[in-house]
């Protein structure tokens, strides 16, 4: 198996576990650890993020691999993770820069729904690696240099 991706899905389920940890202290009233859990969340997160766009541009994406008549299906299953961790993204930003500068009243209002749209993503996430890596074997990978410059 390739490391690359393992790797990338080790930052993403690392990232999900540390934010599901960090809900439950918050929880617990127990904000300092809170903040850290959050903050080594998002700092996997964007590791993730970091990883999967340099792989992209130098090693490339890998192509479902599996059965033709699933390729639809798991097509519109990645878009829909794409969209979901897009989402978390933006929204994570947002939260961790209400926090940052107090302004909890607001972080309280839109954290949950951002620890909720990052486990979603993770766990799709997870599902599609599965898909490309473990269920089926990978298909093929271009980079983005080859595919543009060689159409």
């Amino acid at each position: 198996m390739q490391v690359w991706p393992v790797l990338n899905e080790l930052f993403m389920i690392t990232s999900a576990v540390l934010i599901a940890i960090g809900w439950i202290y918050i929880r617990r009233g127990q904000r300092e650890t809170h903040r850290k859990l959050m903050l080594t969340g998002a700092a996997f997160a964007t590791a993730f993020f970091i990883s999967y766009v340099l792989r992209t541009l130098f090693v490339g994406d890998t192509t479902f691999g599996g059965p033709h008549k699933y390729t639809l299906a798991y097509t519109i299953f990645l878009q829909a993770h794409a969209t979901l961790a897009t989402v978390a993204a933006i929204i994570g930003i947002i939260t961790i820069r209400r926090a940052l500068l107090e302004r909890f009243q607001q972080h309280r209002r839109i954290a949950p729904w951002t620890a909720s749209v990052w486990l979603i993503a993770a766990a799709s996430g997870l599902m599609v690696f599965l898909l490309l890596y473990v269920v089926y074997a990978p298909g093929e990978t271009t980079n983005l240099f080859r595919a543009v410059t060689m159409g």
